[in-house]
């Protein structure tokens, strides 16, 4: 997936933090950030509906359970606050964050990996223990799982730079902040 060299969406390719391939994910958490925020605005009441398809009250059982009612705010807000975080954390710093502010993108990674974890355990207990089906929670998850495929070439660069400047001597703390390998 590394498409150092290659034109993509138009824009010549700029490195791992380069906007072209930002893009899909702010868009992503836009749309995660909206279903979650519908879903949220269902379960605190503020809509009457939620909108299903294909499985019938499959929402509604979803959304009223024990489940996504076991945290002290209700399971689709928190999401909302995911996808949000999700969405300031991709638009934030330029095209050198992954070498300037490399635990910028590092957080973005375990955020994105956090979420898709969360997505497949969310999966796991419509079907195994609600035994109901929401079409947008598997929406929100299918989201929560691409995310990853976007940011995984620009995390393992941002890695390898912190890495590098281990090899430099920088500490942990100052390479994970940023610290400049060039300069050694």
């Amino acid at each position: 997936m590394v498409l150092a060299g290659w034109d993509f969406i138009g824009w010549a390719f700029e490195g791992p933090s380069a906007w072209p391939r930002r893009a899909a994910v702010v868009v992503l958490a836009f749309c995660g950030l909206v279903v979650s925020l519908q879903l949220a605005f269902f379960q605190y009441r503020l809509v009457p509906s939620v909108w299903e398809p294909w499985f019938g009250d499959g929402s509604v059982r979803v959304l009223d359970s024990a489940f996504s009612r076991s945290l002290p705010v209700r399971d689709a807000a928190v999401g909302a606050a995911a996808y949000l975080a999700e969405l300031v954390l991709e638009l934030s710093g330029g095209v050198t964050r992954w070498r300037r502010r490399p635990w910028l993108v590092l957080l973005l990674g375990l955020l994105a990996a956090a979420m898709a974890v969360a997505a497949l355990g969310l999966v796991a207990l419509q079907a195994f223990a609600i035994m109901a089906f929401c079409t947008l929670c598997l929406v929100s998850a299918a989201i929560s799982l691409s995310v990853p495929l976007f940011v995984v070439d620009e995390v393992a660069a941002t890695w390898r730079q912190v890495r590098r400047g281990r090899r430099y001597g920088l500490s942990w703390v100052r390479a994970v902040r940023g610290g400049d390998v060039d300069a050694h």
